[in-house]
């Protein structure tokens, strides 16, 4: 049995007397000298281990209380706990609500389902109806107790008809730093080339059991769905079906490239197909969630960086193409916390903002959406050539002066313009309206088409053959990097 802790019942406070003209507790009262009021000793037990993924009712007992007695019978008893810095009800039964313990574990030491040993005071009133008054703290005593929360393994790997229904690296979730209780969201960007791709979910403490089928049916085993071939692309995560049975293979049924994400401590899935465009937002454009004009250029489908001198706040997170403008719960930030500085680090989403480590200079900030990393990079030139203009020339076959279409500084050294009709024909793009030498650019002679690249800056250079539509245009005059990304 846990040692009963006894309540130090020294009188904390005289009793204050009221009269029967007392009409309210917030104005100042002069009262006669209080009298002292004698009690007994009292005692507070401590209960067993607390798991609270067994309890179910709106109070929870976490000790015994034997009341102190008094020798004034218009007295009555009440109570408050403790627990750190603090205070909850508690009842002369010693049940407090489930909810306060089971805030308070989650806030001190994380939903991990693991023992806590928490300490606890119980500090002692006394009340006549109409003034109370603290009498005295017990000595600290322990609760213990478990929080409730699912099983959610280290790590998570997605297999199936992509990955031949075999272990592959490259389909690992990504996942913060943070313990998975206290992060329970997991990512993976992938890629599927053909249609109809069944999947199921396998956890780290299969493939460190060498077979990832090793555990199934179980709350730690292989994770799927209710249904065998399910199309939905929300939904419950399961490891066992409501008829007992291993859970069943979602399905995802046009070849694409997604963003799956699972909150494994509700055990939900999302699955929503995404475009290889990401846009920076913050400082840069005013955190505008309208303002498109921050465009970051691939070096990979995976792997995209934008190249600036970092003003303001040099604060920014990413929103992809398909998600702009929409829940800032869908954009990619820092899992490192608001405001960190550091010239690597980790995204996630709903994540917080990601900071330049030096403000007013020049870095290339770099995305990589398969690793969920980031990266700052500063640039050996800290004092590139400005430039009063940057636009197309050549646009409908038009090369003569004056016949430049003049993009909008939007970020120091970036350039853009929205809804730009593009005929057929090529055409480049320079700077101050000239032809000079370090403001020219275009095609190198052998590069083919994309719609996000590198131009080269040389009066050798070749149109960019752009085909006839309308686009949002962007351009980087340090690096070349560009983007041409047609409006549907």
């Amino acid at each position: 049995m846990i040692k009963k802790i006894l309540l130090g019942m020294t009188l904390l406070m005289a009793m204050v007397s009221c009269t029967e003209d007392y009409t309210d507790w917030s104005k100042p009262q002069v009262n006669a000298e209080p009298k002292a009021v004698e009690f007994g000793n009292g005692s507070v037990t401590p209960v067993d281990v607390i798991d609270l993924a067994n309890v179910t009712e709106e109070k929870i007992q976490v000790a015994s209380i034997v009341a102190p007695t008094s020798s004034d019978a218009s007295y009555t008893p009440s109570f408050k706990i403790n627990l750190g810095n603090k205070t909850f009800d508690i009842d002369n039964d010693g049940k407090m609500a489930t909810a306060d313990l089971a805030s308070y574990i989650a806030e001190t030491y994380g939903k991990r389902p693991v023992e806590h040993d928490i300490d606890a005071t119980l500090d002692a009133w006394i009340s006549n109806g109409s003034t109370v008054v603290k009498m005295a703290t017990s000595e600290t005593f322990q609760i213990k107790a478990i929080p409730e929360a699912p099983f959610i393994d280290a790590a998570y790997y997605l297999v199936g008809d992509v990955t031949g229904w075999q272990l592959n690296n490259d389909f690992k979730f990504n996942h913060s730093d943070a313990d998975v209780y206290d992060d329970p969201v997991f990512t993976l960007i992938f890629t599927t080339e053909s249609d109809n791709q069944c999947w199921k979910i396998i956890p780290q403490g299969n493939v460190d059991l060498g077979n990832i089928w090793a555990v199934e049916n179980d709350p730690k085993g292989v994770v799927g769905i209710e249904k065998d071939g399910d199309e939905a692309l929300t939904g419950s995560l399961l490891t066992t079906n409501s008829e007992g049975n291993k859970a069943g293979a979602g399905k995802i049924a046009k070849a694409g490239m997604y963003q799956m994400t699972i909150n494994m401590m509700d055990y939900t899935y999302t699955i929503k197909e995404i475009y290889p465009e990401y846009y920076l937002v913050g400082a840069l454009q005013g955190w505008d969630p309208e303002a498109k004009s921050c465009l970051m250029t691939a070096e990979s489908l995976m792997v995209h960086k934008f190249t600036t001198k970092w003003t303001g706040d040099a604060n920014l997170k990413i929103w992809l193409g398909s998600d702009f403008g929409g829940d800032w719960k869908n954009a990619f930030g820092s899992a490192k916390g608001d405001g960190v500085t550091t010239t690597e680090g980790s995204l996630k989403t709903n994540g917080d903002a990601i900071v330049c480590p030096e403000k007013d200079a020049y870095y290339t900030f770099t995305a990589d959406f398969s690793t969920m990393t980031y990266k700052w990079t500063k640039l050996d030139n800290q004092n590139p050539t400005e430039f009063e203009y940057v636009g197309l020339i050549g646009v409908g076959g038009k090369w003569n002066e004056g016949d430049d279409i003049d993009l909008t500084q939007v970020a120091p050294h970036n350039w853009y313009k929205a809804n730009v009709k593009i005929p057929d024909g090529g055409f480049k793009i320079r700077a101050d309206h000239k032809w000079r030498d370090d403001g020219n650019w275009g095609f190198d002679a052998d590069q083919n088409y994309e719609s996000k690249g590198t131009l080269i800056c040389s009066g050798g250079s070749t149109s960019i053959p752009v085909p006839a539509g309308t686009y949002n245009i962007y351009f980087n005059d340090i690096t070349g990097d560009y983007g041409f990304i047609e409006v549907k």
